[in-house]
């Protein structure tokens, strides 16, 4: 009788970092490796990911909360994040299935905490809330100074960006993204048993592969499938 390898365990992947460096792509091409693997994969966004969580999605990124101040839109996202993980995320990953998310619960340690000057205990005691339990296994932090990411996003993907979401974050200065950019590292510094900080600034299919390339390590019975 043959021996069919394992299918392995699910995992929960996360990818972090400042506008335009390429997260959404990544994700989509490494949902597509998973797929040919026959991984049964989800994939998913915050803001958003459930009903309830994108329509807080909206408001947020339409600006309707930025006279709020960064406190109050840190409460928001963890009210988003709090349904995202008990209505997709946790059932998701109970079932069997991989859950590949574009941002999570570093992005509000980055913008509102460490770039908004929300107080860490604050965002500490949301997170906790939020997640319950359900830290990714592996965070995918993509590095790239933001005048290069902002220049070479075209005028195309810049006003679908906007059609969407208003002009939340895209309006702040180049100051701003560089603050940004440097909570990314930051947290990444902080939590490397979970985080990779990879340079985006490469091209697509050498991200991609290093991405792969770090799944593999990081998950031999990954590894184990595909051989």
């Amino acid at each position: 009788m043959l021996d069919v390898p394992a299918k392995p365990a699910a995992r929960f992947i996360t990818f972090e970092g400042g506008e335009g460096v390429g997260k959404s792509t990544q994700v989509k091409r490494l949902l597509v490796r998973l797929n040919r693997m026959d991984i049964e994969a989800v994939r998913t966004r915050e803001p958003g990911g459930t009903p309830k969580a994108e329509a807080v999605r909206a408001f947020i990124l339409q600006g309707r909360s930025e006279s709020w101040g960064a406190g109050a839109e840190a409460v928001l996202f963890a009210a988003a994040r709090y349904d995202h993980v008990s209505s997709l995320i946790a059932p998701s990953l109970n079932s069997g299935k991989w859950v590949i998310s574009d941002r999570f619960h570093d992005s509000t340690r980055a913008y509102q905490g460490l770039t908004g000057g929300v107080d860490d205990k604050l965002i500490r005691g949301l997170e906790t809330l939020a997640l319950d339990g359900h830290q990714p296994d592996i965070t995918f932090i993509l590095d790239m100074d933001p005048a290069v990411a902002f220049a070479r996003v075209n005028n195309r993907e810049i006003e679908k960006a906007l059609a969407e979401t208003g002009d939340r974050f895209e309006k702040e200065d180049l100051e701003w993204h560089r603050r940004l950019r440097q909570a990314f590292l930051a947290i990444g510094k902080a939590n490397p048993e979970r985080c990779v900080v990879l340079p985006a600034g490469q091209s697509e299919d050498a991200l991609e592969q290093e991405i792969w390339d770090t799944l593999n390590r990081r998950f031999p019975e990954l590894e184990a499938k595909a051989g």
